[in-house]
């Protein structure tokens, strides 16, 4: 089995497309039971974020895996269609498969593929923050043990999933407590406000709103509170939550009904609720606009998919708004993450790697070299049984140096071939060396099963 990652995320994609693929409460576990059906991939994992979708797998061949995995993508991609990912006007109308294939070259445009060794180092880049919008942050290694937690429950990872993710959510952790690529990160929020400040002025003299009152939310409104802002509105469907973060932030919660009110009277606007369809429109804005004579309003859209409507369905411009989105901050942040934590992130991504590599291939000839001398034990224990019944007189002193010396002389014999497995498993050529070695020595497949599985534990 090899490791397989086809995904997309704000490197490759624009807005419109991830939004189309964005977080609901079914869509990692429908992309996953999708593509196992299929029959080409055995284990999966869907990561799904803000800014990127992923699918982790364990395949027995590229080809039909990659084709499988990139069909379950494109059909989540057809749920809305965005622009960009709408079917060509000359398909026959009513033909599925052929809406679904030009969903697939559509969004095959946007998609990397990362196959085996590279899969590790893509695992691991991405907890520990490399590969994120905000290099460094370290919100994806939640989102990495959500995944995998989620697809244990369903039943859609096994084995080499699992020590893929384990590993890579400890390497993760390593890259935040070995170094300081948090600490010297430039969060999303930050780099709102700093643009914000470009706009209005100074923060204290700046009255802010958050909309919404989940994780992303709770950041910003903090942030906004550490800025300094001169006074900050947390609006939320459930006011309890709005009542909640607003008592942590020195804030003020506002009822839902309320929004357009708030919106109008707010200088700065943050918004991440994960609501599906937009919750704050140009009109609204356009209302809010005329009731604050001309004066300047930043609206920061950290949601996908997106709160406010984007700019080019707009039928007019709104005076005085500026809208940022994360589109906007992604090329913002490009190249903001200091450089020498980043160097150091990424030679213990590279160390680890190989670590992970070298231990992968070890593992793969353990069972066969396991087997071997579980064979030669089995012969030293029949031959010393042999020698019992014909020398029943034999004293225990000569008997145990008679096994020490058939030990001794097994054991040199096994070395040499035991030694050369594991440096062809390094070199990558361990599988036939390993091959070769069963047919030598007569192993057969449930020889090396039997030591490949560890024993079931009895009741207690």
């Amino acid at each position: 089995m090899s490791l397989l990652v086809i995904g997309l995320s704000h490197h490759t994609a624009p807005l419109s497309v991830l939004e189309a693929l964005s977080e609901r409460p079914d869509r990692a576990a429908a992309i996953g039971s999708s593509v196992l059906g299929s029959a080409t991939v055995t284990e999966a994992v869907v990561l799904s974020t803000c800014n990127r979708l992923e699918v982790y797998a364990s395949v027995p061949a590229f080809h039909p895996a990659v084709a499988a995995i990139g069909e379950a993508l494109a059909l989540a991609a057809g749920i809305e269609e965005p622009e960009g990912l709408r079917e060509p006007t000359d398909l026959p109308p009513g033909d599925p498969a052929d809406a679904l294939a030009a969903r697939a070259e559509a969004l095959a445009d946007h998609l990397y593929v990362r196959y085996d060794d590279a899969a590790v180092a893509h695992a691991f880049t991405v907890a520990c923050g490399l590969d994120s919008m905000a290099v460094g942050e370290a919100q994806v290694l939640g989102q990495m043990r959500d995944a995998l937690a989620g697809a244990q429950e369903r039943g859609q990872v096994g084995e080499t999933l699992n020590a893929l993710f384990q590993h890579a959510l400890r390497v993760g952790k390593r890259a935040h407590t070995d170094t300081d690529i948090d600490q010297h990160s430039v969060s999303l929020v930050q780099i709102a406000l700093e643009e914000a400040a470009a706009v209005l002025g100074s923060l204290e003299a700046v009255d802010a709103a958050v909309i919404g009152a989940g994780g992303m939310s709770g950041l910003a409104a903090a942030t906004a509170a550490r800025a300094g802002v001169r006074s900050l509105t947390i609006v939320n469907r459930t006011l309890e939550r709005a009542e909640r973060l607003a008592e942590a932030t020195s804030g003020t919660p506002r009822l839902w009904s309320d929004l357009s009110d708030v919106v109008a009277e707010s200088d700065l606007v943050i918004t991440c609720t994960g609501a599906v369809g937009h919750v704050i429109t140009a009109d609204l804005l356009a209302a809010g606009a005329a009731r604050r004579d001309g004066r300047p309003q930043v609206v920061v859209d950290l949601a996908l998919p997106r709160d406010v409507e984007p700019v080019e369905t707009w039928r007019q411009p709104v005076p005085g708004v500026t809208l940022i989105d994360l589109q906007t901050l992604g090329l913002l942040l490009e190249g903001r993450a200091d450089t020498t934590q980043v160097v150091r992130v990424r030679d213990l991504v590279t160390g680890e790697v190989a670590d992970y590599l070298t231990r992968r291939m070890e593992k793969s000839v353990a069972p066969t070299v396991a087997a071997l001398r579980a064979r030669a034990a089995d012969l030293v224990a029949s031959e010393m049984d042999r020698l019992d019944q014909r020398l029943p007189s034999l004293d225990e002193a000569s008997r145990a140096e008679v096994a020490l010396a058939v030990h001794r002389i097994v054991e040199k014999l096994l070395h040499t071939p035991t030694k050369r497995v594991k440096e062809f498993a390094m070199e990558g050529s361990g599988d036939d060396y390993a091959a070769a070695l069963r047919e030598l020595f007569d192993l057969e497949p449930k020889d090396v099963a039997n030591v490949s599985t560890p024993p079931k534990r009895g009741k207690s």
